[in-house]
């Protein structure tokens, strides 16, 4: 760490934070192009530009064991917790005890993703945003808000295809604007998350379990996995099911993982009797929330492990459709990870996101039933502390 920064929120004032960039996203590209237990020679240009960085900054700190190579730095991701690597970086940049890569299942971790999304600046990066951006220009054209909301609604809750369902997507009239686009989505499923000639998916998140040496499985959803041991859920054998396609990684971590919390809240808000919107105005927002009286929130849900970096990513919720508040929420088993996972997220809030406060899906459920209750004078903005209950 430097000796002494004036403002901590200020990350462009520790040298290696556009060194960490370059290593998590060398880190998603091998795992992407050939996984991570069997990559060889040559390396991609952008591991072999992040071990260069990486054997600098040590060198230049006086350390004196530095990564012999691409494989070693890949050891330091899975073995070495980022407290521990003599890199200058923010505090709210990392938990303790995060690893770029899982120790146990050997792909990178939400942290690492999370970095990653924060330098994406290739086309390759921007996938799920490319991909998401041409869906809504494509059901614009087609006047048809209703193949987004199928669409977004295949993405979040079918990762997993098999040769049967994806010719029932294909035939699907709703889907017909984005067929094109869907086939660009899914790709063949790696036979690294096979176990005995057979998938499985997780029972709680439906995408691909990873399995472990130990016979056990690995999520990839770091908010599944605090919930206890992934419970198995369909297991499709490559003869019954014919090739297995998955959805690409982007979508999975950006779309898919936090689609489960969008719908997971929505459930909570209809049971309390309100009228919801999901993905309104082609996706301006994830939750259009409208109360008895009319009076409307506007809601965005960020299943992010890591406030520091949700907290740069912040902006303000488009204007439109119209609505009366609007917030950002975070499931609470994310903030209850954290030790102060909202005053972290505040502390690196910019100033173009002044407006944008963010909530806990349990606070934003007991503000909803205050109001129900007739407390008129409810709002979201006043939520600035705690990691669960509301705070006044």
């Amino acid at each position: 760490m430097p000796a002494a920064v004036s403002d901590p929120a200020d990350w462009s004032a520790y040298a290696d934070v556009p060194l960490l960039h370059t290593i998590a996203s060398a880190v998603i590209g091998l795992a992407d192009v050939e996984g991570l237990a069997s990559f060889h020679l040559p390396y991609p240009a952008e591991a072999q530009r992040a071990l260069d960085r990486l054997v600098l900054a040590c060198l230049l700190r006086g350390v004196e064991q530095v990564p012999a190579g691409v494989p070693d730095m890949l050891s330091w991701c899975r073995t070495r917790p980022l407290e521990d690597w003599p890199l200058e970086l923010p505090p709210d940049a990392f938990g303790p005890d995060d690893f770029l890569i899982d120790p146990a299942a050997a792909v990178p971790t939400q942290l690492c993703h999370e970095w990653w999304v924060q330098a994406r600046d290739t086309a390759a990066a921007q996938f799920d945003r490319a991909v998401l951006h041409t869906a809504i220009l494509l059901c614009r054209q087609a006047s048809s808000p209703e193949s987004y909301r199928a669409f977004r609604g295949l993405l979040v809750n079918r990762p997993v295809l098999t040769a049967a369902e994806r010719f029932e997507v294909a035939t699907d009239l709703y889907l017909d604007p984005v067929r094109d686009l869907i086939d660009r989505c899914y790709l063949p499923a790696p036979v690294s998350y096979q176990r005995d000639g057979a998938y499985t998916t997780c029972g709680r998140c439906l995408t691909l379990l990873t399995p472990l040496p130990d016979g056990g499985w690995w999520c990839e959803r770091d908010r599944c996995r605090r919930r206890g041991v992934p419970p198995p859920g369909r297991k499709l054998i490559e003869e019954e099911a014919g090739e297995v396609h998955q959805l690409a990684r982007p979508l999975r971590q950006f779309v898919t993982g936090p689609g489960r919390a969008e719908i997971d809240l929505e459930a909570r808000l209809r049971k309390l009797g309100l009228d919801v919107e999901m993905w309104p105005g082609f996706d301006a927002y994830d939750l259009r929330v409208t109360f008895p009286g009319g009076h409307v929130w506007a809601v965005d849900v960020k299943d992010w492990k890591h406030p520091g970096l949700l907290g740069r990513a912040a902006k303000a919720v488009p204007g439109e459709p119209p609505y009366d508040e609007a917030c950002w929420a975070v499931p609470h088993e994310q903030a209850e990870a954290h030790r102060d996972y909202l005053g972290t997220y505040y502390r690196n809030r910019p100033p173009r996101a002044a407006g944008t406060p963010l909530l806990t899906d349990t606070q934003l459920i007991a503000l909803a039933k205050d109001r129900l209750r007739g407390d008129t004078s409810v709002r979201l903005a006043t939520i600035r502390s705690g990691n669960g209950a509301a705070d006044a």
